[in-house]
């Protein structure tokens, strides 16, 4: 898209960035989902005008809610507010982006604007893009344009229910009726946990059990009524650039995968293409260390932006299946992984404080450790482990890595090597990947830390032989840790063990140019097995539920039984040591969030079957 009239970037800054004061969002209040309200004081005989507002479901496709504003509508107005909240820059973070945001996600979001707009103004239209905190914005836009239509994707984030909730409420005691139908989901899990009789179905099996088959995707509309020329004073502004919101002098390698809903559509016809490689398909099966041609459909960014419809992503699919005598099955299959991303919006959706251990119901109490150094060498990719910090390196200049990998990694960090806090690499998480995903994200983090799910801890992905298994001469690693590039392939996943003169020779000194691992794995793994033993015999004694008090003796006599030593330095040139460093000594607490800071959801009691009188 050709932006016209560049605004100077002090200038834009000002008006996109306003004083945190607008910023402010009351998380506290949860309520229940709002799909189509219509308000008595509607006058049904003024000129229909709607106001298409898009969140996610970045797309004209399959958008029911965009398929509704234009029906019987003289003017369209399709609008997407920048919230600050998730773009300003920070310079205090670990890597480019915002506090919340990664720079290759805010680069997606921004190239799926473009490629909206471009789509819009192909149907006789255009986007609206404000500035602001949408709270506000939205409301003002109604009063300003006369809307007496308001139309929204469903959304079931803890945070935008509070968001629409409230906005609802504006809306319809103006006038205003508000249509917000589920599409970003195959189903509404409003109606599985009432399909469970009021209770969140925590089973993979039992939830597929209960929704059946999604409805079929709608079509996009064949002419979108434009907004008119006049917008009553309301500035709204191009699609800007990184530059343009601050990010400059970017020296980082940016994610292969563009933004936008034609890119979408043309990566799952490709990926759809290859009829024997989608039959075939099983998870967790696949080469993780495939990064030229990643060995999945990458199509994750896609269905979290709403760029893709997860419906007409399964209508196809289902049709590659009906030419195939032969096809694998849920849980592994390609069908099976849109069902898993429902399970966990469900999930989601109705488990209270489902983002954190403290107060969730379905997670079990860990004495995990909260221990920043060890985090940021994770983070950073310094662990010493070629295969976890070239993953880790991976995500942080692409925003994505192969599902394997993610295992992998977070097994690492909790109950495979470090045992530091679940919630602490979830918000890593959060923050880079372009396809991060509430409800799949805390969901996966739950299960991967062996928190809820899934329970046997003792099963760990090794720093050492998994990467290898897939990819012997470590390719993988020496793209995205060239510092090992001419390390010989036998040392490759185990660089601590080359001779000296072998490290010279390969310009890669342990020590000095890349780091001795921070943990022996052979005992960091012993460890971690008893301390989740421990824990697991502990919620089993309380069914489930230990009191505090009860999870932080349990910590004291593991740390008792577990002392810290101080490890040697790690910059110091030498030849490889013959034992392992150990974990430096940190402070070890119970958890970075001891209190919930209000009902991030529902309650399950919410959704009971109200029982008949007898």
């Amino acid at each position: 898209m050709v932006v016209e009239g560049r605004i100077f970037v002090q200038s834009f800054l000002g008006k996109l960035f306003p004083s945190s004061n607008q910023q402010s969002v009351n998380f506290a209040r949860r309520r229940n989902f709002s799909v189509h309200c219509i308000s008595e004081k509607a006058n049904k005989t003024m000129e229909k005008k709607s106001l298409m507002w898009f969140r996610k479901g970045l797309r004209l496709h399959d958008n029911p809610a965009l398929l509704r504003a234009c029906q019987g509508a003289s003017h369209v107005y399709p609008v997407f507010v920048l919230d600050p909240f998730y773009l300003a820059p920070d310079p205090t973070a670990p890597s480019p982006g915002s506090t919340r945001v990664g720079v290759n996600r805010i680069r997606f979001l921004l190239q799926s604007l473009e490629n909206l707009d471009e789509n819009l103004r192909k149907h006789g239209s255009r986007l609206l893009l404000l500035h602001g905190n949408p709270t506000t914005v939205i409301p003002a836009l109604l009063s300003k344009w006369h809307i007496n239509e308001l139309c929204y994707e469903f959304d079931t984030e803890p945070y935008a229910q509070d968001r629409d909730a409230d906005i609802k409420k504006l809306a319809t005691k103006e006038g205003v009726e508000v249509f917000s139908p589920v599409s970003h989901t195959l189903f509404n899990p409003v109606d599985t946990i009432q399909k469970n009789g009021g209770n969140t179905p925590l089973t993979y099996q039992a939830f597929c059990k209960i929704v059946g088959k999604p409805p079929p995707p709608v079509d996009a509309p064949s002419h979108i009524p434009c907004p008119p020329e006049d917008l009553n004073n309301v500035e709204v502004v191009a699609v800007p650039t990184l530059e343009e919101l601050g990010y400059i002098n970017l020296v980082e390698e940016f994610s292969p995968h563009p933004g936008g809903e034609t890119e979408a559509l043309r990566r799952l016809d490709d990926s759809l293409a290859d009829q024997k490689w989608v039959c075939d398909f099983e998870k967790p099966k696949g080469n993780p260390t495939a990064f030229i041609k990643p060995a999945t459909t990458v199509l994750s960014p896609y269905l979290k932006f709403g760029c893709l419809s997860c419906r007409l992503f399964y209508q196809k699919l289902l049709a590659v299946y009906s030419r195939s005598k032969k096809y694998s099955k849920p849980p592994v299959s390609l069908e099976g992984q849109l069902l898993w991303r429902e399970f966990f919006y469900t999930a989601g959706y109705g488990t209270p404080n489902f983002d954190r251990m403290y107060g969730n119901p379905i997670c079990k109490q860990i004495p995990w450790k909260d221990d920043d150094q060890l985090l940021a060498a994770w983070r950073d990719g310094r662990t010493g482990h070629p295969w976890i910090d070239a993953a880790m390196v991976q995500l942080r200049k692409w925003g994505w890595m192969h599902h394997l990998a993610r295992h992998a990694v977070a097994c690492y960090l909790t109950r495979g090597d470090l045992f530091v806090y679940w919630e602490k690499g979830r918000d890593v998480f959060d923050r880079l990947l372009i396809d991060a995903d509430w409800a799949i994200n805390n969901g996966n983090w739950m299960w991967l830390s062996a928190s809820a799910f899934f329970h046997q801890y003792h099963r760990i992905y090794s720093p050492i032989t998994f990467g290898k298994k897939y990819d012997p001469d470590g390719l993988y690693v020496k793209h995205f840790l060239p510092v090992l590039k001419d390390m010989p392939k036998q040392y490759i996943y185990e660089p601590w063990t080359a001779p000296l003169a072998v490290q010279k020779k390969a310009n890669c000194i342990i020590g000095v140019d890349y780091p001795r691992p921070i943990v022996d794995h052979a005992i960091a793994n012993k460890e971690c097995r008893e301390r989740m033993g421990q824990a697991y015999a502990l919620n089993k004694e309380t069914g489930g539920h230990p009191k505090q008090e009860q999870v932080d003796a349990l910590n004291d006599r593991l740390e008792a039984q577990f002392p810290v030593v101080e490890s040697e330095s790690d910059n110091a040139p030498s030849a490889p040591p013959k034992q392992s460093p150990k974990k430096a000594v940190k402070k070890v607490s119970r958890s970075p969030k001891e209190e919930p800071s209000g009902k991030r959801q529902r309650k399950l009691t919410d959704y009971k079957t109200p029982t008949k009188k007898k």
